[in-house]
């Protein structure tokens, strides 16, 4: 191809070559944010060149999509968003940018559509490796491959030294529902069976750890990852779910409560049925914390009717993300909007919803 015959400013050879060479600072400056050269080559060089793909190069303030391509999938759009402020920004089984990609491609999932397309926001401090947020941006990329969604648009600030911790991202993502699939809390029925893909408060303690605060060696990691696979293959097992929600802050007795408290429904858990590792337990019993509240970042709760809960729980087994699912618990139709623990020593107490915070900036 002839070089010389176009605009050189134009070409996207030489655009690719300016992108690579643009970038020449180390660490994150007040000029990233100003809107001129030196954000146009961070954009360039971290962002676009990372995430590279055919409606993002356009480069424009916005995505757009035809409506033919989306309308093929389903009848309806599934639209989130979130923002991730986690502490610190690598941790035992992920990162921040992982973390921003597959909490909003799950806020998607377990509403049963397809995630497609993302949005990333990030607000830098001033002073951050440039290195750093390379990376992060690296990661967001390799979790938005796996699944199977792209990063489409975005937008950068900086902020003074002081004014943020690091980097903060957000990220809101589109996806469709198809036809046929309804799932909500609303759709709770006394009868109805509670599963789980998993063990809980891994997320919560890899984090917890990872700070440095206490003299604890574990191999505990986040159980960060995409679980929109999953979520289609039980759709496939069984379209019939009555709800389905992923299980983050708050941890597993919030999810639960708030499904309880939207159905006018009794839940109730039993305690040895639900998946706890034990060094979680032994975290949890040195610092007096309840593993029921702790964060995770790929775990769903599923609500299905009992007839149907052998089916959904074989096929989340199937499945890498869900081969230590189980049953944990059912719905009542009394007391409405709570939810019931019965406890290892067969008692019963009530397990309400997270007051407080356990651990602040865990995603």
């Amino acid at each position: 191809m002839n070089i010389s015959s176009t605009n050189p400013a134009q070409h996207p050879l030489l655009q690719k070559v300016n992108r690579r060479q643009g970038m020449q600072d180390t660490h994150i400056t007040l000029a990233h944010g100003s809107g001129g050269k030196a954000m146009r080559d961070l954009i360039d060089n971290i962002f676009v060149n990372t995430f590279d793909n055919p409606i993002l190069c356009h480069l424009e303030d916005q995505a757009t999509f035809k409506l033919a391509s989306l309308t093929e999938k389903g009848d309806r759009l599934a639209f989130t968003t979130d923002s991730y402020v986690i502490d610190p920004l690598f941790f035992p089984g992920g990162d921040i940018g992982e973390l921003a990609v597959n909490g909003t491609v799950n806020d998607l999932a377990v509403s049963g559509a397809t995630p497609l397309y993302l949005s990333c926001s990030v607000i830098i401090e001033e002073g951050l490796a440039v290195e750093t947020l390379h990376q992060v941006a690296k990661s967001m990329q390799v979790a938005a491959k796996k699944a199977g969604v792209q990063i489409v648009t975005g937008d950068t600030k900086v902020v003074e030294r002081g004014a943020a911790d690091k980097l903060f991202i957000n990220t809101a993502g589109i996806g469709i529902i198809p036809a046929g699939i309804a799932i909500s809390a609303r759709n709770i029925q006394p009868g109805d069976a509670i599963i789980i893909n998993g063990e809980i408060g891994n997320h919560g303690t890899a984090i917890l750890i990872a700070r440095g605060e206490l003299a604890l060696d574990t191999n505990i990691e986040s159980d960060c990852q995409p679980l929109n696979n999953l979520v289609q293959t039980i759709l496939k097992a069984c379209p019939e779910i009555h709800a389905m929600r992923d299980v983050t802050r708050g941890g597993l007795a919030t999810v639960l409560n708030e499904f309880a408290q939207t159905s006018q429904t009794g839940i109730r858990l039993n305690e040895q049925s639900i998946p706890i590792r034990e060094e979680v337990k032994g975290v949890c019993e040195i610092l007096g914390l309840e593993p029921l509240y702790l964060a995770n970042e790929g775990k769903l709760v599923v609500v299905v009717e009992n007839k149907n809960a052998e089916t959904v729980l074989s096929a989340m087994k199937s499945h890498p993300a869900g081969k230590n699912a189980c049953i944990i618990g059912s719905v009542t139709s009394s007391p409405p909007g709570i939810v019931l623990l019965k406890t290892i020593f067969g008692t019963e107490r009530i397990l309400d919803m997270l007051v407080g915070e356990q651990l602040p900036r865990i995603c």
